[in-house]
């Protein structure tokens, strides 16, 4: 399944809100970008606490830009959020933190860095629910995509063609045909979506460019595709 979903790179909880109601009617999923200032230059919001209680008829990923994730794993595990994604660069307890978010019934994604070699994820091949390459540096939207993704996705698709593959940073229209016909699956984007007035006709677009008829005939077999409407 190809699916668009939108990033959401906020500075409070009222944007998040805002920007979560303004794309609810259009996908399933909202990708929620969490950055500490820390292990990211950028900071974010980052307040777990405000979070709960949040309802939204679209699911959640959190991804945590954050260094030792293990501190605040907790926190995180009780918003309702549908899965985690932390990255492999930002921890050593990268064990520990997928139990503690596969213990919450949520779904566990371990994500690098664009510099990151590609094999830092083969230990994680069957253990976590998605592998997340990160397209630009962790960090503010609008940063330009590392065309090296498009070899990272090839490699692991050849190792683990059941694996699922999101990129994140960076997605328009052309890049996401070409990530999506290399085998990822989930691509994150964010200036693409919400740039301009009109959100709909940019997801459209987005969507567009990985479901026509001629784009589907060249997709790697494990693929198939529905339109997030």
């Amino acid at each position: 399944m190809v699916e668009i979903i939108p990033s959401i790179n906020i500075d409070s909880f009222k944007e998040l809100e805002q920007k979560v109601r303004l794309v609810e009617p259009y996908v399933a999923w909202a990708h929620i970008d969490v950055s500490d200032g820390v292990f990211t230059k950028h900071v974010s919001w980052h307040d777990p606490k405000e979070l709960v209680g949040f309802k939204t008829s679209i699911r959640l990923e959190i991804h945590l830009m954050v260094k030792n994730p293990e501190k605040e794993i907790d926190q995180w595990t009780i918003v309702p959020a549908d899965r985690i994604i932390f990255h492999q660069e930002a921890t050593q307890a990268h064990a520990l933190l997928i139990d503690k978010i596969h213990q919450a019934d949520k779904g566990a994604g371990i994500a690098i860095k664009p510099e990151t070699p590609w094999l830092k994820l083969f230990p994680f091949f069957g253990k976590v629910e998605l592998l997340q390459l990160l397209a630009v540096s962790p960090g503010p939207s609008g940063q330009k995509f590392s065309e090296e993704i498009f070899h990272k996705i090839e490699h692991v698709q050849s190792l683990c063609p059941e694996c699922i593959l999101e990129v994140d940073g960076g997605i328009n229209a052309t890049l996401a045909r070409r990530c999506a016909k290399r085998g990822a699956e989930l691509l994150v984007a964010g200036n693409a979506i919400f740039k301009g007035d009109d959100i709909e006709k940019n997801i459209e677009r987005l969507q567009a460019a990985v479901t026509d008829e001629g784009f589907l005939a060249h997709l790697p077999g494990k693929t198939s595709i529905h339109a997030v409407t």
